[in-house]
């Protein structure tokens, strides 16, 4: 099986008129650079797509199997993951070509890798969706297209080549290959089979994959096996053991042809079930070997999967819609859809692989494919929960059909609550979810390495997770207490959505509402750093306080021995400081701004974490924080700072992201900020900036309606990133945020913009949902007149009704603490905090509140 599509659904194409520009079409294929990110750590995986083929090389940094580094080629082969870290995953079965033998014997070729390996040449590379190419320095041109689950390479070879050679590797990109590697060739057709046992990159168990090659374009001279460096064309079938040294010994198969006069092209499945399953697949899918049918069917595809998002191209250089659309094309490599090759269990349902991981993917990769691919998206949750079923938890990451490492929380909870809130429905058992992150909440399991959450006890009795934790129950890297603490608060608010929108689970509602909480306890108010008061601090098991330097593991930490990843010795926090980790409150916003001091505190100590290099954007948990802005009523430094990091940071080049880009992730973040709409994820929120497009079209999949925004007073130098005012469907619009309904009714957002920060969007009633309330605080650019009327518990059964009366809702939700708060800020209404489902303009607001104060035995101040 070649590398499964991560997408089921062909979307159709859209063209639309874009504001002050004519009617024009162009072909998003021509701006996607597969390259981008293919150096410097990037990891992506540059190759042929659909299921994906690639050059692989001896890079340090090949975990996306090709690498433009300038490190030698070793071979070609059908599996890869995209962006990841961690080792360098899949890349089995590796094909590799010669022009001819040295004196015409088998012996002749090299064959183990570290001997085999080649230059190529770097102005050789030619990759466009569903194509690579590239030429090796022996003069060996080599290119690959691909179908859903069948590769073909072609291998064309130099004038007067003689006998060329191609040979299949029993081997991966890290060497893990384990005992009984075993291959087969056949003396007259020269199909090659076989499987071997390997290890995951980033998990624990291993995984069987098989293979089948077939070969066309020349005649089989003869054919046989090779062992180590020797080779032979008497035996045609080996099993091969590891070794003892740590380094699997060398071990496949080859042809020999009778002439290269022609390309000889190789087509080759992989199946995680069978070898008859891979021939199977071969067969049906190119069943002629036709390279240039293959390609096209493959472009077709690629070409609809990104037609549904039209900019405007006017004024804009080629590079920033290059690096646009090469962003949304990464964020469709992953996950993989095994469907129908998962060997474990039985099951109708979809099957997904290379959530790699869930602690990258549910900030902006996921929530981007809900925007444009939610059909998978449905299929994505299914899986995860069909995981569940037969697994017993959620996974948090997973690869290769291996448990994957969990980084935080139970960040699947997340991802179902994302695709909860936003009406993604289609096949999902949304109450078999819901148990599903219940567990999670509930339930430690024996080996929370993998799944689920560590530490139970102490959370649901000490409402924090204590460093140096007592956890006999389970067992995992007990580290990452204040990271855990503050993952583990978001992931019991998301749940809360999830029950309070299924209905009839009021107490658990108010627990996990309660439990969302939590990240309090470990907020030390006295705490100091770089002359700011108040962080995150860990504290142990008899609630007395320890202590991490806020900047450790930060960017600018020096230190060689801060160790913030998975070891046991590793810090309070993962991948990322007490610093940039003290944001990390998506659903209360509103508190951790007071517990700062203020909206004027948050922003000056958002922009210290970003000013002075502290945050890595490199890294997701860096996404939010350049829009967090928003909260403090600043929503026009939100633009600012998203425009200082793209094209900064993220450029359209092979060396031109910060850091891996994490299977889509750094894509989805480039793609959300350059449409102007960046989600926190898990809620039904999207922040509005300025797109970096005059116009942006978007056609919801679901719906068939397409969406809108429009700058009025673009200005592509983006002196101008400011809004100064919107209209909604034609109506003024003045929150800063928007919901997922903008995209399924294909509503029409139109920004109209300016060169200095403005008043929009920075009153009270137009910051996001929060979950606790937000102050008076000096917020914004004007100054605002407010009055509050809180109602509790005892005033639910007339405030719900009046809700449901005033807006023609079909219900009203209104969240534990059973408290809602109703302002009146100047001519802006709406309920603003104290429960999670929001409304406004209700009519006669005023009339209203002044009739809920009498009934409520409050001071009526309006007579």
């Amino acid at each position: 099986m070649a590398r499964l599509l991560a997408f089921s659904a062909i979307l159709t194409s859209l063209l639309f008129q874009s504001a002050g520009a004519q009617n024009s079409t162009y072909d998003p294929l021509t701006y996607v650079n597969q390259l981008i990110g293919s150096s410097n750590g990037g990891n992506v995986f540059p190759g042929a797509t659909l299921p994906y083929a690639v050059a692989d090389t001896n890079s340090g940094s090949n975990q996306g199997g090709f690498t433009t580094d300038g490190s030698d080629v070793t071979g070609f082969s059908t599996m890869h993951d995209s962006g990841t870290g961690g080792s360098p995953s899949l890349g089995n079965f590796a094909l590799f070509p010669y022009a001819s033998c040295i004196n015409d014997t088998v012996d002749g070729c090299a064959y183990p890798k570290v001997e085999r390996a080649i230059s190529f040449a770097s102005d050789s590379v030619k990759a466009s969706p569903g194509y690579f190419g590239i030429t090796l320095s022996s003069g060996i041109e080599v290119d690959m297209t691909t179908t859903q689950h069948t590769s073909i390479f072609r291998f064309t070879f130099p004038d007067a080549t003689s006998s060329p050679l191609i040979l299949m590797d029993l081997t991966d990109l890290s060497d893990s290959r384990q005992d009984n590697g075993t291959i087969s060739v056949d003396s007259s057709t020269g199909r090659i089979t076989g499987n071997a046992r390997f290890l995951p990159s980033f998990g624990s168990g291993d995984y069987i994959l098989y293979f089948c090659a077939d070969f066309s374009g020349s005649d089989i001279r003869d054919n046989g096996i090779f062992a180590n460096s020797r080779a032979s064309t008497d035996v045609k079938n080996l099993t091969v053991s590891r070794s003892i040294n740590g380094y699997p010994l060398p071990g496949g198969a080859f042809n020999r042809f009778e002439s290269g006069d022609s390309p000889i092209l190789a087509r080759v499945s992989t199946s995680f079930i069978s070898s008859d399953l891979a021939c199977s697949n071969a067969e049906a899918e190119i069943p002629t070997f036709d390279f240039e049918s293959v390609q096209t069917a493959a472009t077709t595809i690629w070409r609809e999967k990104l037609s549904p998002i039209t900019v405007s191209t006017a004024g804009v250089d080629n590079s920033t819609l290059t690096n646009f659309y090469s962003g949304i094309y990464r964020t469709m490599i992953q996950p993989q859809n095994y469907t129908g090759e998962n060997p474990l269990w039985t099951s109708d349902e979809p099957y997904y692989d290379s959530l790699y991981c869930i602690w990258d993917l549910f900030r902006s990769q996921m929530p981007f494919l809900t925007v444009l691919d939610p059909t998978t998206v449905a299929e994505v949750v299914r899986s995860l929960i069909d995981t569940y079923v037969h697994e017993g938890w959620l996974p948090d990451c997973r690869m290769s059909l291996c448990k994957g490492y969990t980084q935080g929380g139970s960040n699947a909870d997340n991802i179902l609550a994302d695709a909860y809130v936003k009406g993604i429905t289609a096949g999902i058992d949304w109450e078999l979810g819901y148990e599903a992150v219940v567990k999670d909440a509930e339930v430690e399991p024996y080996d929370w390495s993998v799944e689920g959450r560590g530490g139970l006890d102490s959370w649901k009795s000490l409402s924090y997770i204590p460093v140096q934790d007592f956890d006999y129950k389970g067992f995992g890297t007990m580290t990452r207490s204040v990271s855990r603490t503050l993952e583990y608060s978001y992931n019991d608010f998301v749940i809360s959505t999830i029950a309070a929108g299924l209905g009839g689970k009021d107490a658990d509602v108010e627990k996990y509402i309660a439990r969302s909480e939590n990240w309090q306890n470990l907020f030390l108010t006295t705490q100091t750093s770089a002359g700011f008061v108040g962080f995150f601090q860990p504290k142990y098991l008899n609630e007395t306080w320890g202590f991490q330097d806020p900047l450790k593991c930060s960017n600018i930490d020096t230190n060689p021995n801060s160790v913030c990843s998975l070891q046991n010795s590793g810090a309070e926090t993962f991948e990322s400081s007490i610093w940039e980790y003290s944001f990390y409150v998506p659903h209360d916003q509103a508190t951790l701004i007071n517990a700062f001091g203020g909206p004027a505190s948050f922003v000056k100590r958002l922009d210290y974490l970003h000013d002075n290099n502290i945050t890595y954007i490199g890294n997701e948990p860096a996404f939010l924080t350049v829009f967090q802005y928003h909260y403090a009523g600043r929503p026009a430094l939100s633009a600012k700072r998203s425009h200082f990091y793209i094209p900064a940071y993220f450029q359209p080049t092979e060396g031109g992201l910060p850091g891996n880009d994490d299977s889509g992730a750094m894509g989805s973040f480039v793609a959300f900020s350059m449409i102007g709409l960046f989600p926190n994820p898990g809620q039904d929120v999207y922040l509005i900036i300025p797109p970096f497009f005059e116009s942006v079209a978007i056609t919801s999949p679901l719906t068939g309606k397409t969406a809108t925004i429009s700058n009025i007073n673009f200005d592509p130098t983006y002196q101008n990133i400011y809004i100064q005012s919107a209209t909604l469907d034609g109506e003024p619009y003045t929150k800063n945020w928007i919901d997922h309904s903008f995209f399924t009714d294909g509503k029409s957002l139109v920004l109209t913009l300016g060169a200095n920060e403005s008043s929009w969007g920075t009153a009270l009633a137009d910051l996001p949902p929060s979950l606790g309330v937000y102050s008076n605080g000096t917020n914004s650019t004007s100054s605002l007149m407010s009055r509050a009327v809180r109602f509790d518990e005892s005033d639910l059964p007339y405030l719900k009704t009046d809700i449901k009366d005033k807006t023609g809702a079909a219900d009203a939700v209104i969240y534990a603490p059973y408290e809602i708060w109703i302002l009146i800020i100047g001519s802006k209404e709406g309920v603003i905090g104290g429960g999670y489902q929001f409304f406004s303009k209700i009519a006669s607001l005023e009339r209203w509140i002044c009739d809920a104060e009498g009934r409520s035995g409050q001071e009526n101040k309006c007579n």
